[in-house]
């Protein structure tokens, strides 16, 4: 039993694939000597050398630039923007070239690229290095997206993502690196699969779907809910935006009868939204209630500690807008 906090887990994953694999490089902006920004690549450069891991300079589209010029000629490269917000500055590059470049190609070229970021809020960093953009990267057709919520998921989620095919935008949440999780199987290889969700918590009364740093907070509302309303709440944690696992969010949510997302993104076209659309459409007979989200609101985030405490979803408004919701439902 090895006791790993989430930051260590990148530096972890991205070692266990390095070493399967001597095709795996992996570049960014101080990711080798400094060992990453938020300290989560440390001892990477020790161990596999200045040739796969290297430090770039302070441009985002350079940096994604070679990445895609690697995958494209032979090579699994893992390229790291720092935080999410910048992918504003490489937005061409993911949106039209790198996700659209095997089916422009007619399947000749593939581009088996991992673009590793951190993202979200929790730190107070501010509207420009907090923001939770997972929900930009969803949109874009030729993308698979990753957000994990613990720390095995970061390793076992980072195998599936370099050994898939096509480009994978990779979402570490920054609010999660001192996070601990007890992983039995360090030892061994740990591989994950993409798409697939995780049942987190087993209720019968309503079905909690999360992603990265709210499922902790889900989880915690969830036990709340059940000491002080007597409610017991499945918490789905989603893991993989794109494939999506829909099957196992409506399978619970019918189970249930109801639905609550909780997602760090602003309100106006979250990946909660695209989900309650499904449930509506897939399992609207097995509804006792309407879906309900739980969001940030649509501002940019402040930098103070009360502000952003109070614009991300908590675990008491998660608690009470669930126990709200369900007592309407009970009435």
């Amino acid at each position: 039993m090895a006791l790993l906090t989430y930051r260590k887990a990148v530096a972890h994953g991205i070692a266990q694939e390095m070493r399967r694999d001597p095709r795996v490089v992996f570049f960014g902006e101080d990711v080798a000597a400094a060992g990453g920004v938020f300290r989560t690549t440390t001892g990477l450069l020790d161990e596999f050398g200045p040739r796969r891991v290297r430090d770039t300079p302070i441009s985002e589209q350079a940096i994604l630039g070679a990445a895609m010029g690697a995958a494209m000629t032979g090579l699994r490269p893992i390229a790291e923007i720092t935080y999410g917000d910048f992918f504003a500055l490489c937005w061409d590059l993911i949106a039209n070239e790198i996700s659209k470049s095997r089916y422009m190609s007619d399947g000749q070229v593939s581009i088996p690229l991992v673009i590793q970021c951190g993202n979200g809020a929790g730190l107070r960093l501010g509207a420009q290095h907090s923001q939770s953009v997972e929900n930009w990267a969803m949109a874009v057709p030729g993308l698979k997206v990753v957000a994990p919520a613990t720390a095995r998921d970061v390793i076992g989620l980072m195998a599936a993502a370099v050994r898939d095919p096509d480009p994978v935008v990779f979402f570490n949440h920054k609010a999660l690196y001192g996070a601990t999780e007890e992983i039995p199987d360090l030892d061994r290889e740990i591989v994950e699969e993409l798409g697939k969700a995780v049942v987190r918590r087993t209720g019968d009364d309503a079905t909690i779907v999360a992603l990265a740093a709210m499922v902790p907070k889900a989880l915690a509302a969830a036990e709340r809910l059940s000491q002080e309303s007597g409610i017991e709440c499945t918490v789905v944690d989603v893991r993989s935006l794109v494939p999506l696992d829909t099957a196992t969010i409506l399978e619970h949510t019918a189970r249930t009868g109801r639905l609550f997302t909780v997602e760090e993104n602003p309100r106006l076209c979250g990946w909660g939204a695209e989900i309650v659309s499904i449930a509506t459409e897939e399992c609207w007979g097995a509804l006792t209630g309407a879906p309900v989200r739980i969001t940030t609101p649509h501002i940019p985030l402040p930098s103070a500690d009360a502000l952003e405490e109070l614009a991300i979803p908590s675990v008491e408004r998660i608690a009470q807008t669930v126990a709200s919701a369900m007592g309407d439902s009970r009435a």
